[in-house]
């Protein structure tokens, strides 16, 4: 089903079931796995695939060049995750051969409207980012974060596994999993309690994992010597390993570890 408005270049390849409404421009190197919807006056250019069920809504352009001053058109990619929706007006931009050279979006996220993923960014599966969320180059977001409206996210920062990044917050260092931060220059409040709710915590869980917590970011002594303590304190938690791992991994900018005076977080 293509809208006779649309412009679909030959050499894109279209799956079963796609759907292209008004006002569409396709370029050569797309591909639109099975049941793709495009609503309305969606751009797509590049080496670009949109993955099976992924819906698109108006005003949306994927896979455009980087607003990187040293790409030179180089044939880069973009990538859809199967069934992730893409509202009105956002951007997501190719990656770069200085970078990973693809810019991927998971499964199963949501991207409320104007938000802007720019290039060479890692995004995981389930992962929703509020309105007008902007994410500089570089950037890597794990499973089921959710990022609050109007969030910055600097160049190079990770956000972890089902982290929460509050509205409105400027993200200048890396976001450990599980996380909550807030801003207006993020500060740690806390855990993700709803989301780790939702991976199915019970109450006992989530009090070791709040223990963790609170003895590698609040701890007596160096923050070094806390997480190698809590290596073996916490041995077997998976919550707390994933926390672990993601401190140990090299960082360009760092971890946030500055706690807000209000937390917050202690009620179960």
């Amino acid at each position: 089903m293509i809208h006779p408005s649309s412009i679909i270049d030959p050499g894109a390849r279209l799956g079963e079931g796609v759907k292209i409404g008004p006002f569409c421009t396709i370029g050569r190197d797309v591909v639109l796995e099975n049941d793709v919807e495009l609503v309305s006056h969606v751009a797509i250019d590049g080496h670009t695939r949109v993955e099976t069920g992924a819906k698109i809504f108006p005003f949306a352009t994927i896979g455009l060049a980087p607003q990187d001053l040293k790409y030179k058109g180089e044939p880069t990619q973009t990538i859809i995750g199967a069934r992730t929706v893409i509202r009105e007006h956002c951007s997501i931009h190719r990656g770069t051969f200085t970078g990973s050279a693809i810019t991927r979006i998971g499964a199963d996220c949501l991207l409320m409207a104007v938000v802007h993923v720019a290039h060479d960014c890692e995004v995981g599966d389930n992962v929703i980012m509020s309105n007008n969320v902007v994410l500089g180059g570089h950037v890597s977001v794990g499973d089921r974060a959710v990022i609050g409206g109007s969030a910055a996210v600097l160049q190079f920062v990770r956000i972890g596994a089902g982290a929460f990044v509050g509205g409105v917050t400027g993200v200048t260092a890396d976001v450990v999993p599980y996380a909550s931060v807030f801003g207006p220059r993020a500060r740690l409040v806390g855990l993700n309690i709803v989301g780790l709710r939702r991976r199915g915590l019970d109450r006992a869980g989530l009090h070791e994992v709040r223990q963790a917590y609170k003895f590698i970011f609040a701890g007596p002594g160096l923050f070094a010597e806390r997480v190698a303590a809590a290596a073996e304190r916490f041995a077997g938690n998976r919550y707390v390993g994933e926390m672990l791992a993601f401190i140990a991994t090299p960082s360009r900018h760092g971890l946030i570890t500055t706690l807000s005076r209000a937390t917050g977080e202690d009620e179960d």
